[in-house]
């Protein structure tokens, strides 16, 4: 496996862990992309040089739609509110609200909605 292939995995699989410790309060925030670089022992550069190229996006994109599909699969399949699952995420319940329906173009409530009424 290439280098650049390693790093990439270890970034994926590092996130999928990271965003589940956060969820269920193991850790008490989100890493900063140059935090999980020191992580996996490379610079903030190299990393998201490597991302871009290994995947075609900033690091950032992937990291935000991870967080945004964990919180898909809790909207659509708990009843807790939007504002619980927003602090699960450690967001403030409106910022939350704002960073999905930029991520997705429309709100945790609209989600729910129609996630529901097609399941």
């Amino acid at each position: 496996m290439k280098r650049s292939e390693e790093i990439t995995r270890q970034y994926f699989d590092f996130l999928e862990k990271h965003i589940q410790d956060v969820i269920t309060g193991a850790v008490p925030e989100f890493m900063e992309l140059n935090e999980i670089a020191g992580q996996l022992a490379v610079s903030h550069q190299h990393l998201t040089d490597t991302i871009k190229k290994e995947k075609g996006q900033h690091p950032c994109f992937f990291y935000d739609e991870k967080i945004i599909n964990e919180a898909k699969v809790m909207i659509k399949n708990s009843d807790q509110s939007i504002a619980e699952i927003a602090r699960l995420f450690t967001y403030d319940p409106s910022n939350f609200s704002k960073f999905f329906k930029k991520m997705t173009a429309i709100t945790p409530g609209q989600f729910r909605k129609i996630s529901r009424l097609n399941s």
